[in-house]
This record gives structure tokens, C-alpha cells and sequence, in this order.
């Protein structure tokens, strides 16, 4: 792998640290900080589920004009911004003595960090062929993935009650419950160093962009963006799909496992290790192995399959053992799916709007990671298992649906729609 490559993975992985830090560790947080504003344990759900939504409220508004953006002038710049958002959040999360801060913290970590990701793309984009592009989103997959692990086992094992430091001042407090977040911002600036020296720009020189900013997708009309969105729908609703039940899960799994298990923050910690160790293995293993050799449109139906069983099963599981088991069947579903949707995402619009193309695909993503919480924090308050059957139901319908369309023919013009 070459050096610059590495270099931007590594710069993804420590911003999905960051993120999965906030997983085991969010609830317990969010309970401390609304009790002591006066809150009711039952709005804690609310709270949770609001502060998940923000973040990816941001994400969806900011990701495509980050994307696009970047289509003009350049990647490195709008990944470096990306980075020094992340970290400067890390910090207002971690140091955060009420929720108005917790909200201000994710709402800049939102809008800031929303470049990280399909700006990165786009560089897989710029430095791949058409025929290595699955495997490239793969890699970039799996330091997402790896990102996942690292983060939950971090915020399990660094937010311990049984630290009892506190030095406070204004507004800002720093206590057991800040440990993990000021890691996670001190890894993140070691990184941005590393990315300031050694990450180059992606798009030559002598690309059209380059030589003249004015015809990037920066000046693109509301008729271009409508066609563009228009050309990448049938790609766009599976992924929407995907991230919804995906943060369904992510943002109510602490507290299905407080409520049924009686899990803490580490046990909570463990299971989402598990998680990205699954998506981290099979990206990295099986997606990479399979590109070229089973259509992608395929590989997506069976990821669904597969992830809406895990969500069903997760909500009959009686011990912990089979929590772990159905964890780990929905995260190799997604770890089919997510890759494969970028590289079609990337394939059919086109090298020279990679960014915007795979902005706007960040942006559905961000409109899944926004409704999921929201609705699985409703459907959570009215029946604690009721996220799960909902998220299994739906995700079980898309792949019914996606393997009539190939066994139809329909699935495969649209995976060979994407190539050209």
C-alpha cells in the first residue's frame, strides 16, 4: 500500500475512534449530565437519541457541499479541516458540563468532521481504477471498521466511575468521564501532524479541475445536482436503508443491553468491539476477495439478508452469548454492503465529480444516521425490542426486493448502468 494511502486511512480510522468512543459511553454520560440538570430518567432516551441525530443532521447538510468542494479545490485541504474539527469536538465533549454543551460539541463535530468521509472517498477514487475500486472502498471500509473497535474499548475502558479526579472551571469539568474523549483528541492531533507532512494532494495537476477551478461541480446548477441525484437513486435508497437500521442499532444498543442485561459501559464496550472486528475482518478478507467476481449488486442483497436477521434475532436473544452471535451476523451484512455501495456510488458518477457523487451518498447516509436514532429512540420508549423487529422487517423487504430485481435481470442492467 502506498504511503499516502496509509497515511489517509490512518486519518480515517482515528475519526471513527472518536466516534465509536461516544457508543458505550453516551448513555451513561447523557444520564449523569441530565440529572443533574434535573431531568427525568425516561427523557434520558430522548436526550440520547437527539444528540446521535444532531451530529448527523450536520453531516447530512454539510457532507455534499464538503464533497463537492473538494471536487475544485482539491482533497487534502478539506481532510485536514475535517480532522481539526474532530478534534477540537473531542475536547468540548469530553471537557462538557451540561447538554447545551454536548449539543454544541457534536453540532461542530458535525459540520466540521461531515468532510472526513467522502472526501476520503473521493481520494480512493482519484487513486484507484475503475476495476480496483471496490477493493479500494473495502480498505477504507475496514479503517472505518478498525476505527469502530479501537473507539468502543476505548470509551469502555478509560470512562471509569471508580476515578474519582475533578478539576472544574466555568463551564468545562474534567473528571473519569472526559479520560476517554481527551485520547481520542490527542490521538487526533498526532494524526493531523502526520497528515499535514505527509498526505499530498490526490487530484494531478494536469486534471481539469486543476487547471481550471471554474468548471468543478462547485457551480453546479440545482437542474445538475437534481439530475445527479436523480442518476444515483436506485443506489442512493439501499444506502439510506443500511445506515438507518445501522444507527437504529448504534444509538439504542446501551440501553436495550442497560435495561435487559444490566450491561455497563465496558460490557457495552465489548459487543461493539465485536461489531468492528466483524465489518473489519470481512471488508478487509471477503468484499476485497469477492471484487471482481460476484457482481456488487449481489453481494448488497445478501448484506441485507443477513443484517435484518442479526436486527430480528437481536430482539429474541435471552443470554449474552447470543448477543454476541446476532451482533456479529449483522455487522458481516454490513460489512458486504457498505463498500459495494460506494464503489457503485463512485462508478457511476464518475471520476470527475467523485467528490460530489460520493457527497451525496454521505448525505444519505447522514439522513439514515439522522431518522434511525430518532425513531429507534421512540420505538424504544414504547417496547424496548421494538427497534430491532422494525430495523430487521425493513432491511429483510430491501433484500427480497434487491434479489427479485437480479434474479429479474433489473438488479443486474442497474450494477452495469453503474460501470459506465
Amino acid at each position: 500500500m502506498k504511503k499516502h494511502l496509509f497515511v489517509l486511512l490512518a486519518c480515517l480510522f482515528v475519526v471513527m475512534v472518536g466516534f465509536g468512543i461516544t457508543l458505550p459511553v453516551l448513555p451513561f454520560y447523557v444520564e449523569r449530565l441530565a440529572l443533574r440538570g434535573g431531568e427525568s430518567r425516561q427523557s434520558v432516551v430522548l436526550q440520547v437519541s437527539l444528540l446521535t441525530g444532531v451530529y448527523a443532521l450536520m453531516q447530512l447538510v454539510f457532507a455534499p457541499l464538503w464533497g463537492r468542494l473538494s471536487d475544485r479545490i482539491g482533497r487534502r485541504p478539506l481532510i485536514l479541516i475535517g480532522i481539526a474539527g474532530y478534534v477540537v469536538a473531542q475536547v468540548m465533549f469530553g471537557l462538557s458540563t451540561s447538554l447545551p454543551l454536548l449539543y454544541a460539541a457534536r453540532t461542530i463535530g458535525g459540520v466540521l468532521s461531515s468532510a472526513t468521509l467522502p472526501v476520503s472517498a473521493a481520494y480512493v477514487v482519484d487513486m484507484t481504477t475503475k476495476e480496483e475500486r471496490s477493493r479500494g472502498m473495502a480498505w477504507l471500509g475496514t479503517a472505518a471498521s478498525l476505527g469502530v473497535v479501537v473507539g468502543p474499548a476505548l470509551g469502555g475502558l478509560l470512562s471509569r466511575r471508580d476515578w474519582h479526579f475533578n478539576w472544574s472551571s466555568g463551564h468545562f469539568r474534567l473528571d473519569g468521564f472526559s479520560t476517554p474523549f481527551l485520547a481520542a483528541a490527542l490521538l487526533g492531533l498526532v494524526t493531523l501532524l502526520a497528515a499535514l507532512r505527509w498526505l499530498p494532494e490526490s487530484i494531478p495537476k494536469t486534471s481539469p479541475q486543476a487547471k481550471n477551478p471554474a468548471t468543478g461541480t462547485i457551480g453546479k446548477t440545482k437542474a445538475d445536482w437534481r439530475t445527479l441525484v436523480e442518476s444515483l437513486l436506485p443506489l442512493l435508497v439501499p444506502t439510506l436503508a443500511g445506515q438507518f437500521a445501522l444507527t437504529m442499532f448504534e444509538a439504542t444498543f446501551a440501553l436495550f443491553a442497560q435495561a435487559k442485561f444490566a450491561f455497563g459501559p465496558a460490557e457495552v464496550g465489548y459487543v461493539f468491539v465485536i461489531c468492528g472486528l466483524v465489518m473489519t475482518i470481512f471488508q478487509a478478507g471477503a468484499v476485497g476477495f469477492l471484487a471482481g467476481k460476484i457482481s456488487e449488486m449481489i453481494q448488497i442483497g445478501v448484506g441485507f439478508a443477513l443484517m435484518g436477521a442479526g436486527m430480528v434475532l437481536l430482539a429474541t436473544a435471552q443470554t449474552r452469548l447470543l448477543i454476541f452471535a446476532f451482533v456479529a451476523l449483522l455487522s458481516l451484512g454490513m460489512a458486504f454492503i457498505a463498500p459495494n455501495l460506494s464503489a457503485l456510488v463512485s462508478k457511476r458518477g464518475g471520476e470527475r465529480q467523485a467528490g460530489a457523487s460520493l457527497g451525496v451518498q454521505n448525505a444519505a447516509n447522514s439522513l439514515g444516521q439522522v431518522a434511525g436514532p430518532m425513531l429507534g429512540g421512540v420505538l424504544f420508549i414504547w417496547e424496548a425490542n421494538a427497534p430491532y423487529f422494525f430495523s430487521g422487517a425493513v432491511l429483510l423487504a430491501l433484500a427480497l426486493a434487491i434479489g427479485w430485481k437480479v434474479l429479474s435481470g433489473q438488479g443486474t442492467s442497474i450494477a452495469q448502468r453503474a460501470f459506465r
